[in-house]
């Protein structure tokens, strides 16, 4: 089965990378779409964002790192993914993401696959891990080494 896990990954957290290492051990194969929002101020750029989930994830030889702009169900539809895959934190989390997944199948057919982060995960989001970093607060439990020292280097 072909899946699509889409984000902003704006930076990719070991939250994200749970969830697709997770995902890559029951998928047959994986894109990760990295979401361009031209009305959203990124800390990195979509190219920078792929890049960084590339090299995290070089040693998955079923996932795919792409980005994209647009519907995510006319991304999906290009790919021809079976299903998209949301990881979910909280309740407030499936909320939105349910009334997303009911806009996906509407509109074009597409299933939502959810799957709840590991429990170590369950707080953690990019919007968190930014705001610590941005005060000067210790991220390395947070991120991956890579992104560390990128957001170090930012």
């Amino acid at each position: 089965m072909k899946i699509l896990i889409p984000g902003s990954f704006d930076p990719p957290t070991n939250g994200h990378i749970d969830v697709i290492n997770r995902c890559s051990e029951i998928f047959s194969e994986i894109i990760v779409g990295v979401v361009v929002n031209p009305s959203k101020e990124s800390l990195f750029t979509p190219e920078e964002r792929s890049e960084m989930l590339e090299k995290i994830c070089n040693e998955k030889t079923n996932v795919k790192v792409k980005s994209f702009e647009g519907l995510l169900v006319d991304f999906a539809t290009s790919e021809s993914v079976d299903a998209i895959v949301k990881g979910l934190r909280a309740m407030t989390d499936f909320d939105y993401e349910f009334q997303m997944a009911q806009a996906n199948s509407t509109l074009k057919g597409f299933e939502t696959i959810f799957i709840p982060s590991s429990p170590e995960y369950g707080y953690l989001s990019s919007s968190m891990v930014k705001e610590i970093h941005s005060y000067g607060g210790d991220i390395k439990s947070l991120v991956p080494d890579y992104v560390l020292e990128r957001m170090n280097n930012a």
